[in-house]
């Protein structure tokens, strides 16, 4: 009697006697996120890339001589302003993979704009590390360099004759060429398949203003990164991000569901931003440039940060100068 006791108690206590009602599955289905301040559809913008008002926008100011030593600017000039505050500030790219980003292991920006503006504090200071980093969108460039807010803008701008109108730019640091990035299996390949389809790019940037330029039809959607291009195409949001080169590998070698497909648009110079104001400046980070061209320093940049994803490295893009 008294096993059965016992026996009786651990089919209680194990449920084994008559089953309950199975409750019923519940599927929760997470809400799309769409990023603050997108623009679907993009206001059209009033401008051009191809405008040859200023002639060749490629061209900037000659270097004024040689480069002085590190911490001995000339009296006045804004590099003795630059070097007597202690540091450079610059704004720059923190989302954009191998360009400008930051390094999730030592909290650092790296990439190869960031070895650009390294190199600008290397010629000032003597010191690489002389340097305030301010990360900014691309809308966000011109006002803060108008403002006197950041020295420079190192953030994959493209001279244009529109932009000359507000910035002052050094020579050419790089070339890049306006593509597309899909989602795998996407079966159009060429900006021209997407009328009708939205085609994500960053406010403010010239890439914006080109989509319509090739495809009237396809509906522009603005962001204020293409970091947040990349999470509204992963979520169907959009159909295709259209940028720069240099930017849509980056994004593609973070998403390997995504890909750069179709021909070249348009070719992008990328020049440092400057302003207007401060002519010496650019005089000064063009001899910079044109040390690190010749030095082998830009090739060794390119080499560390692009050639993963671009191949090997190109010529430096040679220096065009005002007459």
């Amino acid at each position: 009697m008294r096993g059965l006791v016992i026996v009786l108690i651990l089919l209680m206590a194990c449920g084994c006697g008559q089953a309950g009602p199975v409750p019923p599955r519940v599927t929760v289905v997470a809400p799309d996120v769409r990023p603050a301040e997108v623009q679907d559809p993009a206001v059209p913008p009033n401008a051009s890339t191809d405008s040859t008002e200023c002639g060749d926008p490629r061209e900037s100011l000659r270097p004024g001589g040689p480069l002085p030593l590190p911490g001995s600017m000339p009296p006045g000039s804004t590099m003795e302003k630059i070097v007597r505050r202690g540091w450079l500030v610059a704004g720059v790219n923190q989302n954009a993979y191998r360009v400008g980003y930051r390094d999730p292991v030592s909290g650092d920006l790296a990439g190869f704009e960031i070895d650009i503006v390294r190199e600008i504090a290397r010629a000032l200071f003597g010191d690489p590390t002389r340097v305030r980093f301010i990360a900014l969108s691309a809308s966000d460039r011109v006002p803060m360099l108008r403002r006197g807010e950041i020295d420079l803008a190192v953030r994959t701008t493209t001279m244009t004759c529109e932009n000359w109108r507000d910035v002052a730019f050094s020579t050419e640091y790089y070339t890049a060429s306006q593509r597309l990035l899909v989602r795998q299996g996407d079966p159009a390949t060429e900006i021209e398949q997407f009328g009708g389809r939205k085609i994500c790019a960053a406010a403010g940037s010239t890439s914006i203003i080109n989509i319509r330029t090739f495809t009237p039809t396809a509906i522009p959607v603005a962001a204020p990164d293409v970091i947040d291009c990349l999470v509204m195409l992963q979520q169907h949001q959009i159909d295709a991000i259209s940028t720069s080169d240099i930017l849509l590998l980056a994004l593609a070698a973070q998403d390997p569901q995504t890909t750069v497909v179709g021909r070249p648009l348009k070719q992008q110079p990328y020049g440092i931003g400057v302003s207007p104001s401060t002519p010496d400046l650019v005089r000064f980070v063009n001899g910079v440039l044109d040390r690190i061209r010749a030095n082998g320093t830009w090739t060794a940049a390119y080499t560390h940060w692009l050639s993963p994803t671009l191949g090997p490295p190109p010529p430096p893009p040679p220096a065009r100068y005002r007459p």
